[in-house]
């Protein structure tokens, strides 16, 4: 089993640090393989969304997804995933649609499984390791729904 980190979706470049840095510590730790894509590579996101703010999350996940799926088959791995699978904020039938249809696409298998019922237990488990935790999914548009407030005219 090997981790990989891919997120040309992370704004600002700061939050991507982190999250990699988070990543890397961890998998240090704990002797796990790590492959991590070289580069930040914003603008690519960008260019998938622009315009299709409502529907994002689609080709961020068919974006990562597909990348993930051609490293997995190059380095003649069984199958790929992603760890969005804890969250319960992600869009599940969403990822396993899009999976799916990238690994017909690519020829490698992907491995799907609804990994929410462990969500609160990683989460205590992170936090119980003072590892970095987020606060928004990574994008731009998720950091402003996170944190700009707009003020109702009355």
């Amino acid at each position: 089993m090997h981790g990989y980190f891919y997120n040309p979706n992370i704004h600002p470049y700061t939050e991507w640090q982190k999250r990699q840095s988070a990543l890397l510590q961890y998998a240090d730790a704990h002797g796990l393989p790590v492959i991590v894509e070289n580069g930040y590579e914003l603008e690519d996101y960008l260019r998938e969304v622009v315009h299709r703010e409502a529907v994002r999350c689609r080709f961020c996940y068919i974006m990562r997804l597909r990348k993930a799926a051609r490293v997995a088959r190059k380095g003649k791995f069984d199958a790929f995933t992603t760890t969005l699978l804890v969250s319960p904020y992600q869009k599940h039938d969403l990822i396993r649609e899009t999976g799916m249809a990238i690994a017909e696409e690519a020829g490698i298998p992907f491995y799907y499984e609804d990994f929410r019922s462990g969500y609160r237990e990683a989460t205590e488990i992170s936090r119980a390791l003072g590892m970095y935790r987020q606060q928004y999914c990574g994008c731009i548009f998720s950091e402003k729904e996170r944190y700009y407030k707009p003020v109702r005219k009355k």
